[in-house]
């Protein structure tokens, strides 16, 4: 079942749009990404769904009801704004119960409800300590318990992690989404960041100029991404200016033929292509050799590494472009600048996707 969709759902301000035409559905008990660059429209539209922007058109459908106009105080969402919005006067357990109150619920189902919320955050020891004495991941952790406090039928959560150090950030995303999966509430989050909506999302929006660009789970977006733009949003990725044949061949800006699994066929709509490889599929070989394109092997010379300890990174200077590979000390030992290799590109990890459009 499908509780939440949006039907041509448009925001313009004066003459610009910030939202244009988005169509979705949402399923019941899955953790939604809206991910996108700043100023793509992905906050405009959540802030649409919790009903605190009105669209200049379009529909917001909830359960089956029309609630495009519906007040957001009667929606019965909860909302985890960028800054939190916590009560720097009231304890951390009144924070909680703020929307018990409102509700007028009686106090012995409020102290139940905070009780039970303290233990699922892990800070039941908090419970009377003022909000200001609390940690970044704390705040995190009360403005979510906060949210969920009245049981609402969605989630909806505004870059919530952004203020946090890289560390506890990560941290945060495992702990939100193992509490979204055991509450199996229907959660939809705004991030610009890549690494966030992989690690936390059963489905991801990509937004680029106010449109969905691609709807999918993580690893097929990654994979399979529709475009330059998702290609490039979505992780690192080598996108290389190609010729195509007419009839399942490519060629790359220096001449060099590549074998693409299956024949490759140019994206429909697209007047130019590219092609990708993500870094970890490119295969290094140490030593000089011939190219062969019938093994989709190039040859190059180590301009740059980036050696983090388990993982490096190496900068391949190709005839005509350059080369990111992914690569480890056991794969490769030895490497060092300057040094020719061979880079392989694997059939089946070439992917052919339609150009950015000019500006």
């Amino acid at each position: 079942m499908t509780h939440l969709t949006l039907q041509a759902v448009t925001k313009r301000f004066n003459s610009a749009y910030a939202v244009d035409h988005v169509d979705l559905s949402v399923p019941d008990g899955k953790l939604i990404c809206f991910l996108g660059p700043s100023g793509c429209g992905k906050t405009t539209l959540l802030r649409m769904i919790a009903g605190l922007e009105t669209p200049s058109s379009g529909i917001v459908n909830f359960a089956g009801r029309d609630i495009t106009h519906v007040p957001a105080n009667q929606r019965d969402f909860g909302m985890v704004f960028q800054s939190l919005a916590l009560f720097p006067h009231m304890t951390v357990a009144q924070n909680i119960a703020y929307p018990l109150r409102l509700r007028k619920t009686a106090k012995v189902t409020q102290s139940q409800r905070v009780t039970a919320l303290l233990e699922l955050i892990q800070l039941p020891h908090m419970a009377n300590r003022p909000v200001t004495q609390l940690s970044g991941g704390q705040r995190q952790r009360v403005a979510i318990a906060r949210a969920i406090a009245s049981s609402p039928k969605l989630l909806l959560l505004d870059e919530p992690l952004s203020a946090l150090d890289a560390k506890l950030r990560e941290a945060m995303q495992v702990e939100i989404r193992l509490l979204q999966q055991r509450l199996g509430i229907t959660t939809i989050m705004v991030t610009h960041d890549q690494r966030e909506a992989m690690t936390m999302a059963d489905e991801i929006v990509v937004m680029e100029k106010g449109r969905i660009a691609q709807v999918g789970k993580p690893l097929d977006i990654y994979r399979d991404p529709v475009s330059e733009f998702v290609a490039d949003f979505i992780g690192l990725g080598n996108i290389l200016p190609v010729t195509y044949d007419g009839v399942g061949g490519v060629s790359l800006p220096g001449g060099q033929q590549i074998v693409v699994t299956p024949p490759a066929r140019a994206p429909a709509s697209a007047s130019e292509i590219r092609l990708l490889i993500r870094p970890e599929d490119v295969c290094v070989r140490i030593g000089s050799g011939a190219a062969d394109q019938n093994q989709n092997r190039l040859s190059g010379t180590v301009s740059f590494i980036r050696d983090v300890g388990a993982s490096l990174e190496a900068t391949i200077e190709c005839a005509g472009f350059t080369l990111t590979a992914a690569t480890t000390p056991r794969e490769t030992p030895g490497l060092m600048l300057g040094m020719p290799v061979l880079a392989e590109l694997p059939p089946h990890a070439c992917k052919l996707i339609a150009a950015r459009a000019a500006h």
